[in-house]
């Protein structure tokens, strides 16, 4: 099983102006367990924008996917964003 959660493209006009290393990258978060032991992931891929299939993928198991989730929170703390979360439906887009 694989299903696709949410996805988003980032182009330059959603990229901070200024800085050298930014590239215009698109994001998706899945669901997998096409593994020897069946156990479910959390798929998150990152590559350019424009080129699928050129990109890489993170299998990270719910443990590393929390830690990503918290290092995310932490992240929006230190900016002074709250973590608010809303419904991942391609309307919120």
């Amino acid at each position: 099983m694989r299903r696709s959660i949410d996805d988003r493209p980032l182009s330059l006009a959603d990229l901070p102006s200024g800085a050298d290393d930014v590239a215009e990258l698109s994001w998706a978060v899945a669901v997998c367990d096409d593994y020897d032991d069946a156990t479910p992931h959390v798929v998150l891929t990152l590559e350019p924008l424009g080129r699928p299939g050129e990109g890489l993928a993170a299998h990270l198991s719910p443990d590393h996917a929390r830690r990503l989730v918290r290092a995310l929170s932490d992240a929006l703390r230190e900016i002074g964003e709250p973590l608010t979360l809303t419904p991942t439906t391609k309307e919120h887009q």
